[in-house]
């Protein structure tokens, strides 16, 4: 079938990857022991603290974020060590099995996959290690599978109000450059992240941001590690190099992809994140479908994840979509595969994409005999026509 027009790629992650990001990597590859190169890393680098809000050094691996989720493990722990993850979401079980293949001994946390990481039940948990055999927390901040955000500032509370040591790790993979996240303040031992997402990049850059605390486990940390090790990393990094071959365009495309998150300021970007999330729900609420996650403040900024009416099979009617319209959905992962769809809505993401996209969902709806009410995007019209803070309401 021939499919005429721009394709709508909005699953939520990776995510369309600008027009002057393609061209900054388009450029010709440069010696990465040259000092043209040395600049350029010296100016990732500082870019990349910047956006994970920390002065603590951010290490970059050619990879996906599933090396950053090995790297952030084999860096700070011991074979048999205790860690604390909860089933939240499809990435969060992935990565405790990641823990549990490394040999360390994993307590899950059983979950519903309608929310975020419960910091009572965490407290709770961490109150009964008496003797710290948990040495570190897993949380995934923003659970793409779910489009639940887990309050990460409530979770570092949790850990101190049990006055527990362990480390807290955190997987930022969608929610670095998208969703307000501080490194620093919030007390994050390693933050991680992936290139594909808010960092408007294709797949193949991999970030820890790491604490003092975390730098300082590294040194008595037994698990092996060779290719992820923080050590010759960050030594190589003082002087904007890499110990091992980068992948030098997309730093390229980094650089720029920073510099636009500079240019609109973090404050607005993570502002327009939020206005375009709401619109977004206010829409799924118009259709009268359920959104998957089920408390508010947790909704996710980056992705909302829809139930499909009983009896409707979510994958039938994301290919309806694809055919039609050719619009890709984020499909429903693990056990929420043929119950839900996944509408994305970030990186370099605007109104007019949003209800372009809004417009595909109620058309699909309608095509593929799904039932719901009209009127979803004429909600969503109205939910982006009000006042905000990062678009002051002005005349034309």
């Amino acid at each position: 079938m021939t499919r005429t027009g721009r394709h709508f790629l909005q699953i939520p992650g990776p995510t369309n990857t600008p027009d002057r990001v393609l061209r900054a990597m388009a450029a010709p590859t440069i010696d990465h022991r040259s000092a043209e190169f040395g600049a350029l890393g010296l100016d990732v680098l500082a870019g990349l603290r910047r956006v994970f809000q920390t002065r603590a050094p951010v290490v970059i691996y050619p990879a996906s974020g599933s090396g950053a989720w090995e790297a952030a493990l084999v860096n700070t722990l011991s074979p048999g060590d205790g860690v604390l993850a909860f089933d939240v979401g499809e990435f969060a079980k992935n990565w405790a099995e990641c823990a549990r293949r490394l040999g360390l001994d994993v307590e899950l946390v059983p979950g519903t996959w309608r929310r975020g990481v419960d910091p009572e039940e965490l407290a709770r948990r961490l109150a009964r290690d008496t003797d710290h055999h948990i040495r570190a927390v897993l949380v995934v901040h923003n659970e793409t599978s779910t489009g639940a955000t887990s309050r990460l500032p409530e979770i570092r509370r949790a850990i101190d109000s049990c006055g527990h040591p362990a480390l807290l790790l955190v997987d930022a993979v969608s929610s670095v450059g998208s969703i307000d996240l501080r490194h620093d303040e919030w007390g994050i031992d390693v933050t991680l992240a992936g290139s594909q997402k808010g960092l408007m990049l294709p797949p193949g850059l991999s970030f820890n941001a790491i604490s003092a605390k975390a730098l300082a486990a590294s040194r008595t940390a037994r698990l092996p590690r060779s290719y992820w090790a923080w050590e010759p990393m960050i030594a190589a990094n003082r002087s904007g190099f890499f110990p091992t071959t980068p992948a030098t365009n997309l730093l390229f495309g980094l650089r720029e992809a920073l510099g636009m998150l500079d240019e609109e300021g973090l404050p607005q970007v993570f502002a327009r994140h939020l206005r375009l999330a709401a619109a977004a729900r206010a829409a799924v609420r118009g259709w009268g479908l359920e959104i998957a996650c089920e408390r508010e403040d947790e909704q996710s900024a980056v992705v909302t994840t829809v139930m499909m009416p009983e009896g409707h099979d979510a994958d039938r009617f994301r290919a309806g979509v694809l055919d039609r319209f050719n619009m890709s959905l984020g499909a429903g992962l693990g056990r929420l595969k043929g119950l839900a769809f996944r509408i994305g809505h970030l990186g370099d993401f605007n109104d007019l994409m949003l209800m372009g996209t809004l417009s595909g969902v109620e058309l699909g709806l309608a095509a593929c005999g799904v039932p719901f009410r009209r009127g979803g995007v004429a909600a969503a019209l109205d939910a982006l026509a009000g006042p905000t803070s990062d678009a002051p309401a002005r005349g034309c």
